[in-house]
């Protein structure tokens, strides 16, 4: 019994748990390479950006703002608070780990990604806790094929010219439908209407918020907001 907890906490245990979600790195990435060729990034300039920012939709993002000639600050604000989430999902792990350093505890935060939160998120509901090997598993290898996989798609870039053609552009969102679909199946059916009905509020609450802030704004309130109807109504 103690060699099959320690397994499961393992940090090869957390490369295997991450495996269901390469697919969706490998897809987002290759096509976040050839959009990102199309920009006009070279190489090392997409792989710099992929290494240091390490986002998928703000990757994204700055490469939209890059061809409607934005300036340099706008593009650091908007990914700023479009990536304010990554807090939020940090302080919602973060109790799990305080056994660890403050260095080990910023590791498991600067390679916190939406598709490796939910990942933990699940593991959680299936254990009941997460160990920082798994975590490093998890991380490291989401990391390592998101690199591997935007470097190669900037080469492919090179060959194609107009990536919204092949649907590229929508990968991103693809990818997010199936982490959903794949969070509800792995949950309670008691809880799945409550869920989806969070997910009703978000909706009817960031479409309300747009027509009085910005959309990334209204994004990062509702978020907020939902998350905390979602606390508070939790049984």
């Amino acid at each position: 019994m103690t060699t099959s907890i320690h397994s499961q906490d393992s940090f090869w245990q957390g490369v295997k748990d991450c495996i269901p979600t390469l697919l969706g790195y490998i897809s987002i990435g290759l096509a976040f390479g050839v959009v990102g060729s199309a920009s006009g990034l070279s190489i090392f300039e997409i792989a710099l950006l992929t290494i240091l920012v390490y986002a998928g939709s703000a990757q994204f993002i700055f490469c939209a703002l890059l061809l409607t000639n934005g300036p340099a600050t706008a593009i650091i604000v908007t990914i700023f608070v479009v990536n304010l989430r990554h807090l939020l999902m940090s302080l919602t792990i973060a109790p799990h780990f305080t056994q660890y350093s403050l260095l080990r505890n910023i590791g498991f935060g600067t390679l916190l990604t939406d598709e490796t939160f939910g990942v933990a998120v699940t593991k959680h509901m299936q254990t009941g806790k997460l160990s920082g090997k798994w975590m490093d598993g998890l991380n490291i290898t989401a990391y390592s094929f998101w690199i591997l996989s935007c470097v190669i798609g900037a080469f492919l870039g090179k060959w194609v010219a107009t990536p919204e053609k092949w649907g590229l552009d929508f990968a991103l969102t693809a990818m997010f439908i199936a982490l959903l679909i794949l969070q509800l199946s792995s949950v309670n059916k008691s809880k799945i209407m409550h869920y989806l009905s969070l997910i009703g509020y978000m909706a009817l609450i960031m479409y309300g918020l747009s027509y009085i802030v910005p959309s990334h704004v209204a994004v990062l309130l509702a978020t907020v907001i939902v998350a905390t109807i979602g606390v508070v109504t939790d049984k």
